[in-house]
């Protein structure tokens, strides 16, 4: 997967669920809805809608005219992921984005095997169970992922080189956060190549 800049992320995030599945859903509906799902605050979010809105626009779907968007908002209350997604699965929408959550995909997944789920996030969706492959993602996902685990070694270069002589490097991980475990595994396994090598 190619390295992208955030903006160019998250308006992929709009282009891919405007192109996955509202075309199909447009000819059925006289406007088909989007379920969008975020971790953040409205406030913090407006250059995410923004490019969002602009990756939607660029594929011939514009907010109010020809496309509706359900906003969902934890607010960082990830307890809530599963109302929230029960709820966009209730109101059947045509699709669910979702950007930066893995937790809310794996609900999302856990949730409908139907509705079309189209995430932005930045580990590795085949490791974390979401799509089978990423050139065949397989049931009702797909996405655009980061892939920063491809980091960890540079990552692990860069910590050594700031302090060479450190004997043993430290990683805090939120174990509720299914990402940050798996970059937790990746790293390790760097490091035990390392140690090898």
């Amino acid at each position: 997967m190619h390295h992208v800049k955030r903006r160019e992320f998250i308006g992929l995030l709009g282009s891919a669920a405007a192109a996955w599945s509202l075309t199909a859903r447009a000819q059925q509906q006289s406007m088909p809805v989007i379920g969008y799902l975020s971790a953040r605050t409205p406030e913090d979010s407006v250059e995410v809608l923004a490019d969002f809105r602009r990756g939607l626009a660029e594929t011939g779907f514009v907010e109010g005219q020809n496309v509706a968007i359900e906003y969902r908002w934890l607010e960082g209350h990830n307890d809530r992921i599963p109302e929230m997604v029960a709820d966009l699965v209730r109101r059947r929408v045509a699709v669910i984005a979702i950007p930066n959550n893995t937790r809310s995909v794996l609900a999302a997944k856990a949730a409908t095997q139907t509705i079309p789920i189209v995430f932005a996030i930045g580990t590795d969706p085949v490791a974390m169970g979401l799509v089978a492959s990423l050139s065949h993602p397989g049931n009702n996902l797909t996405g655009v992922a980061a892939q920063q685990i491809a980091l960890t070694a540079k990552r692990l270069e860069l910590l050594h080189e700031l302090v060479p002589t450190a004997s043993s490097i430290a990683m805090l991980v939120n174990p509720g956060n299914p990402s940050g475990i798996v970059e937790a595994d990746a790293k390790e396994a760097q490091r035990r190549r390392a140690l090898l090598a």
